[in-house]
Order: structure tokens, then sequence, then C-alpha cells
């Protein structure tokens, strides 16, 4: 299955594999560049199982899971041009209703796609807009987050979906359009995150040698059905250390809890979320 439900019909959903329990740290911020001078809020860590799901379910659905227990975070999709489901209960109060229900969230931003990936999206990249298109988008992912109750010093998770990274060119684009998003973000105090597979999007990043202003948080694509961010990690040791981890390793778990049956994808996290409340 290609993860193209984060642009069309998304069947993107996610659930997370780890025992749960949320802690506050200042973790992470050392693998981000051009962040020294700045006081940033401390890191808010969720170490567990997640769900993400294509649109945001009903409070009370929330409510119904997280009283199950099997799962402590959720990701929503907060916006960005290519995002390809509607979102009728993801608002301000959504948000902090299901905060005081215990859970933690994720903010997943889909922005502009490479011109050399397969599939259409309604916002692509090039060389001549990238670093444009990653400032706009930056600037528009911290007003989305911000207007749902996501405070300074929550990630956004940049989702990159897979495309030919051999292509010199279009791959160049690609970090150059990341950087700029990166370095919006940083501007506004939000912690940098990005969503990609090993085989390609993710690896990009990964194999980039000049390291600047890329995410300082990983969330990587490896559909390997393994519970973990370490067992299967499959780049270089030093990289995305101290809590700035998560894997996708199952896609399109149909799951009944509470009585609400939702699809999702399954990801092991250990990784920044937002800060909320």
């Amino acid at each position: 299955m290609v993860s193209s439900h984060r642009q069309s019909k998304k069947r993107r959903y996610v659930t997370w594999a780890v025992a749960g329990a949320a802690v506050v740290a200042g973790a992470g911020i050392a693998a981000q560049s051009s962040m020294a001078a700045t006081t940033w809020p401390a890191q808010r860590t969720f170490t567990g199982r997640a769900f993400d799901t294509c649109t945001a379910p009903s409070a009370a659905a929330m409510q119904a899971w997280r009283a199950n227990g099997f799962y402590g975070a959720a990701a929503v999709y907060t916006g960005g041009k290519n995002r390809g489901c509607n979102q009728p209960n993801l608002n301000a109060d959504w948000v902090a209703k299901v905060s005081a229900q215990g859970w933690k969230l994720i903010p997943l931003y889909v922005g502009a796609q490479p011109s050399c990936q397969t599939g259409s999206s309604p916002e692509k990249l090039t060389a001549a807009t990238a670093a444009s298109l990653g400032a706009a988008d930056a600037a528009d992912a911290v007003t989305k987050a911000s207007a749902l109750g996501m405070k300074a010093g929550s990630p956004v998770y940049l989702d990159m979906e897979a495309y030919d990274i051999t292509n010199k060119a279009c791959n160049d684009a690609v970090l150059t359009y990341v950087r700029a998003f990166d370095k919006g973000l940083q501007a506004k105090t939000y912690r940098t995150g990005y969503y990609g597979f090993t085989s390609s999007s993710a690896k990009a990043i990964a194999q980039a040698t000049d390291r600047a202003d890329l995410p300082g948080n990983m969330w990587y694509a490896l559909w390997d059905k393994q519970n973990t961010t370490t067992a299967d990690w499959p780049f270089g040791a030093t990289l995305w250390t101290n809590h700035s981890r998560a894997h996708q390793y199952m896609v399109n778990s149909k799951e009944t809890r509470g009585g609400y049956t939702i699809t999702v994808d399954r990801d092991a996290w250990d990784a920044p979320v937002a800060i909320t409340g």
C-alpha cells in the first residue's frame, strides 16, 4: 500500500506502540540547528502507543478509545494544501476536550510535494519555488497549530510522501523546501519534525551531508510490524537520539474500541507532542 491517504482520500491512520507515558523534557533541542539563541519551552515528550486516522474522530469516539487505555496519543492533520480529508471535528474546542481526556496530540502538516513524485497534488514544489513555498507553508503551519491551541514549543511534523530521490534536481529542491519550512517553524519557536519513508523521503533527509536546518525529529515509515524505534532503526545510530524518533510500522488496521470502529496506522512513538492546555 502506498501512503497516499495523506493527500487524496488518505487511507492514513496510526497507532503508537510502546507502553504509554507522557514526559515533559527538554530533549531533542540539540538536534535542531538555529535554536541555541532562543529560550525554548520544555519539550513535551510522549513515549507509548498512539493512533492517527485521516479525519479526526469525534470527541465521543476519542473518549471511548482513551478509556480503553490502549493508546495515549493521536496524530491529527492540522493543515496543508495537500491534506486529503475534511476535518469537521478538528478545532480548538476539540483539542481542548481530547487533551482534557488525557490524549497527547501530534500535529501533522501535509506540505508541498515534489514534482518528481508519482501522483497529483494540489501543491507541488520545484527548484524555483521550493524556498518560498517552504517559508509560506511554515507560516501557515504555525498559524493552523496556534489556532488549534497547540502552543509555541510544539512540534509540527512535515509530511513528505515517497519520491524518486535518485533524481538529484528534484531531491535538492525537496531539501531546499524542508530547510525553508524548518527555519520558518523555528523562527516562531515551533519544533521541527518530519514524516517520510525509509526508502525515499526519510532516507533523503538522513543521508544529507549538510545537516543545517534539517528536521530535529524523524517519524519513519517502515511497515515491518515491529513495535520499536530502535531495533529496526535504519539510519545512523547518532541521528535523532534522545526522544526524537517515531516509527510507522503497520497501516490500515481496523480496530473497534469502546463501540467505535476506526481504521488506523500504528506507530511506535518516542518524540515530541503538542503543548496544549
